[in-house]
């Protein structure tokens, strides 16, 4: 199982378990655990209506690729740590992260 923890928008943490070997990604794993995440372009790195924080394991996360750095430098309020949930992958290198809710 990889486990993950996310802290919503209140302050309220919890563990995430996902099997591995599921092809889905970050975003559709939080939708799916009833996360108030818009995902208004369903996933095409277009709308960041689902950036999230990485709160620790940036380390373990692939370089944001060219369509979501494009999203990213829109935002005025975006940091080093905000990625969209959308372009991350399930894997186990997500196992022990923990992840923040940003408003859409």
């Amino acid at each position: 199982m990889i486990k993950f923890e996310v802290e919503n928008s209140s302050g309220t943490i919890e563990n995430i378990e996902v099997p591995e070997g599921i092809n889905l990604s970050l975003m559709e794993v939080l939708k799916g655990s009833d996360y108030p995440i818009l995902a208004t372009c369903g996933g095409m790195a277009l709308c960041a209506t689902c950036r999230i924080e990485v709160i620790s394991g940036a380390e373990n996360l692939p370089d944001p690729q060219d369509d979501e750095l494009d999203i990213l430098d829109t935002l005025p309020d975006a940091s080093p740590q905000t990625r969209l949930s959308c372009q991350l992958k399930i894997g186990t290198n997500l196992n022990g992260m923990k992840f923040k809710l940003l408003e859409s």
